[in-house]
């Protein structure tokens, strides 16, 4: 998100002080800061990294109906690799028939 703002008066001054004496690198950071203090103090978002795991699966699912693409399941997600499984199974079975082998 870009945003643009102009700040006059004591927040300007709050902003540059935190600046001058190396609290933040710039005003933008102090500003970033102040966002993450006021979630702090008002647990206006709880679980961050949830939060944005849910907004993406949001983003994500409205990308496919958009584009109208629809979920694998399970059986055609698994469907590649059934050989694998195969051949795991087999490569158990042997085993246990002609352990000495391996």
């Amino acid at each position: 998100m870009r945003t643009t703002v102009e700040f006059k008066g004591v927040p300007k001054l709050i902003l540059e002080k935190a600046v001058d004496i190396g609290l933040a690198r710039s005003k933008t950071d102090a500003l970033r800061m102040g966002v993450f203090a006021l979630n702090d103090e008002y647990h206006l978002i709880k679980d961050i990294e949830m939060e944005l795991v849910e907004r993406k699966l949001v983003e994500e699912e409205a990308e496919m109906k958009k584009k109208k693409i629809k979920y694998l399941s399970k059986e055609e997600a698994l469907s590649k690799y059934r050989w694998a499984i195969g051949f795991k199974k087999m490569e158990s079975w042997i085993q246990a028939r002609l352990g000495w082998l391996f």
